[in-house]
């Protein structure tokens, strides 16, 4: 899993898996495996999954890379501390999930705290058959 800096501001980690190199064939497939990942998880909780893509194409503005055949979001916290007002700018997370005609897309913005990024990279890099 690599991390990059996406629009010269944003820490995300990302990997790219081909569809040849996983059990899943749909984003819903993988959205669904990383729900229970969530659920088995002792703090994460579950908040929603967001369909970007639907959303993005219903509107009359909105425009999708012809690349991209679907794209979703699945969103859930971590977070066990409020140690101040300011983390809530930085929760709850978020796994993108874009599939592609030969691979899907899994990534995040990288969290402040260690252990939520080190569970979010085994949980992407669980969908590989590896």
């Amino acid at each position: 899993m690599k991390q990059t800096t996406f629009m010269e501001i944003y820490p995300i980690r990302e990997i790219d898996i081909k569809k040849t190199q996983t059990r899943f064939n749909t984003v819903d497939e993988i959205i669904a495996y990383l729900k229970t990942k969530i659920d088995e998880h002792k703090v994460a909780t579950y908040i929603a999954t967001f369909d970007h893509y639907a959303h993005t194409a219903s509107l009359d503005e909105g425009t999708i890379s012809p690349e991209i055949l679907d794209a979703k979001n699945i969103i859930f916290c971590f977070g066990k501390e409020l140690p101040k007002a300011q983390v809530l700018a930085v929760r709850p997370r978020s796994i993108g999930v874009a599939e592609r005609s030969e691979d899907f897309v899994l990534s995040f913005l990288v969290a402040p705290n260690p252990t939520a990024n080190t569970t979010m990279i085994e949980w992407c890099k669980s969908i590989a058959n590896l």
